[in-house]
């Protein structure tokens, strides 16, 4: 255990716990509690200022930022609206085809575009298809924010987990592929996925009618949804206004994932190399100036989301207070003869717990703490960590998708929906679509995660 007193451990341990209280009851904005916790644990002497700053890893920081920003010239190039046609064009029309169609749509984008952003992209692409095919809007929007938040762990770039277990674990970009001559992350993730979709089409979209919709209906009629406002003339063929500017930001995203995936060659730090691609895209844009239909730098920086970029820092450097305890170690320690004893048993219970406390806890704060447990789980000598490390944030992930309280993504999406259709919408309509989402996905990747994985190692 670390040297501090006594009544300064407990402290830190009851300003850590009511922090992820406030921060899951959401009476106080998520970023402000995480900062306040932080400022709290500073002033009663769990850690220096300087020993709080250094505890945030900045180099993921500089990863959000970077892509984030490559991501907002990406929104703004007409690309999603124009994949969107082609889905419709694909789905002939038929209501559950196009569900599925874009919510495979979103979960590839949410590979390297983080899950809010996603949705942001999407979903005002999918409400005037909704509208003109006279389709339920919930359904839509709450499978593409499912699937945004998904796949954001397959890949280094897509969500906070695996930039966590770059930092903590040291994972690399194509470990998420293939890792110690086994598929990790992206191709289990991928046909879990797969499956779950599938899954989905048999539960609730596999009877959608088809309505035959023409995608260059430039200037027709509007169509008009008894349930709703009218719906917007389609456009899709026409969405991508500037394809120089397009093919800019496609050749810098390109670019930026390539040099990334490369990153021990380069030795440069993945914070660096996506700040590099960003600030490269901006000043190739920039010198084109009025030859280019391109938003203003401004506009692009004032949609990033701050208060996401705050909490996360606080989050870090609350987490690295918490670790300052020792209390990590000590529960490390105390699992170890658990773990080395029975593995499968061990993983089993992780992953298994770790679904429900993700479901109605915001699953980052709960990952990086238990990322730190099994470190010091695995130094113990004789327990591979990376077993439990991926189960533990394939379970972070999926079982986040249970409620609005477990991702930040879920609940972006369920305010478009309650905003569109001008109604509330319950919890038990709401589950309806995220609990055999949620229980399906994690029990696909319980599975292959199990074989694949942990009983290889057992």
């Amino acid at each position: 255990m670390h040297d501090m007193s006594l009544p300064t451990l407990w402290l830190t341990v009851l300003i850590f716990g009511g922090t992820i209280y406030v921060v899951i009851k959401g009476n106080i904005d998520s970023s402000v509690a995480a900062l306040v916790g932080v400022l709290a644990m500073i002033w009663i002497g769990t850690m220096s200022e300087v020993e709080a700053f250094n505890a945030v890893d900045w180099n993921v920081i500089a990863i959000l930022l970077g892509i984030w920003i490559i991501a907002g010239y990406l929104g703004k190039t007409g690309i999603p609206e124009w994949l969107a046609g082609k889905a419709l064009e694909v789905s002939g029309g038929h209501g559950g085809v196009l569900i599925l169609i874009l919510s495979l749509l979103a979960g590839i984008i949410s590979l390297v575009v983080d899950n809010v952003v996603v949705i942001l992209m999407l979903a005002p692409v999918a409400i005037p298809i909704a509208r003109t095919l006279r389709m339920p809007l919930t359904p839509m929007i709450l499978m593409i924010g499912f699937s945004s938040n998904f796949m954001g762990t397959a890949l280094l770039l897509g969500d906070l987990p695996p930039q966590m277990l770059h930092s903590v674990a040291g994972a690399e970009f194509l470990e998420f592929v293939w890792q110690d001559g086994r598929p990790s992350s992206f191709p289990i993730l991928m046909l879990t996925f797969v499956l779950t979709l599938a899954v989905m089409y048999v539960y609730g979209f596999r009877g959608g009618r088809a309505t035959p919709v023409e995608p260059r209906a430039v200037g027709a009629d509007v169509v008009h949804d008894a349930d709703g406002p009218p719906a917007p003339a389609l456009d899709f063929a026409n969405a991508i206004t500037d394809r120089r500017f397009a093919r800019i930001v496609l050749a810098w995203f390109g670019a930026t994932i390539l040099a990334m995936s490369f990153r021990e060659l380069l030795g440069k730090y993945l914070g660096v190399i996506a700040l590099t691609g960003a600030v490269g895209l901006i000043t190739h844009v920039e010198l084109l100036g009025e030859r280019l239909k391109k938003p203003e730098f401004e506009a692009v920086l004032q949609e990033l989301d701050w208060r996401a970029v705050f909490f996360y820092v606080g989050l870090f450097a609350l987490v690295g207070g918490f670790e300052r305890t020792g209390l990590l170690g000590d529960l490390a320690a105390a699992l170890e003869p658990l773990f080395r004893e029975n593995l499968a048993v061990g993983a089993t219970l992780l992953y298994w717990i770790t679904v429900p406390i993700v479901g109605v806890v915001e699953h980052d704060a709960y990952i990086l703490t238990f990322l730190y447990m099994i470190r010091d789980l695995g130094s113990q000598g004789s327990i591979d960590p990376w077993p439990l490390w991926w189960m533990l944030v394939w379970a972070g992930t999926l079982g986040s998708n249970l409620t609005i309280a477990g991702a930040p993504a879920l609940y972006v999406a369920l305010n478009i929906c309650e905003r569109e259709e001008r109604r509330k919408i319950g919890i038990k309509e709401f589950l309806r679509w995220s609990l055999v989402f949620a229980l399906s996905s994690t029990l696909i990747c319980y599975v292959l995660g199990m074989l694949i994985w942990v009983l290889p190692n057992a």
